[in-house]
């Protein structure tokens, strides 16, 4: 992710996200579909986190848009039925937040690109359970890491895993030369507390 610039570490000129806050990191996992090797990598991983923890299920669920083309390639790879979630109801035609044929599923994994804060991964789970779909957890291509999410998933009894993390992220980063070692504190402050964070660094 590193390597093909999918994360991008920028502490001393931060981005800004949609939200409006000052982050030394931006996260585009679209990115990966783009390199085939990559691409077939996390796709196996994921298959194997999801068989790890959570065994025989129906069907995989992804979360629009991020997490569409990641589900679909997983529910390929297992051979189970693949449905998305969209952020709203669709204004046309159906009207529907769920696509795909439900009648072939009765539960599912949830599988999504990026979780921050948890929210818009949740409410697609809780769509998914008010559609009677049991949801059996939900599988991340990376996590920030936000204690907010932690408390979010758990008290939505949602389980939940990631192929890798924001402190994994840095380390590697470290080794690899794609930061230094005073870099490395800027960023270690900014998870502790991003919205002090945000305040105090001001984009350039």
């Amino acid at each position: 992710m590193l390597r093909i610039k999918a994360v991008q570490l920028r502490p001393e000129n931060p981005f800004v996200w949609a939200s409006g806050r000052n982050s030394p990191i931006y996260c585009d996992n679209r990115k990966t579909l783009s390199h085939p090797q990559v691409r077939t990598f996390i796709r196996q991983q994921a298959v194997e986190l999801i068989e790890q923890e959570y065994g025989r299920i129906d069907a995989i669920a992804g979360v629009a848009t991020g997490g569409i083309a990641l589900g679909a390639l997983v529910a390929q790879e297992m051979g189970l039925p693949f449905v998305y979630v969209r952020s709203s109801a669709k204004g046309h035609g159906m009207g529907n937040r769920i696509e795909g044929d439900l009648s072939v599923l009765s539960n599912c994994v949830v599988v999504e690109d990026l979780v921050s804060t948890g929210k818009s991964s949740l409410e697609a789970v809780e769509c998914l359970r008010e559609a009677e779909i049991q949801v059996k957890g939900l599988v991340a291509i990376f996590t920030y890491g936000f204690p907010d999410a932690y408390a979010a998933f758990e008290a939505a009894g949602c389980p939940w895993a990631s192929l890798t993390d924001y402190p994994i992220m840095l380390d590697q980063a470290l080794a690899e030369g794609y930061i230094t070692e005073g870099q490395t504190e800027i960023l270690q402050a900014w998870s502790g507390d991003p919205h002090k964070w945000s305040q105090t660094h001001m984009t350039q």
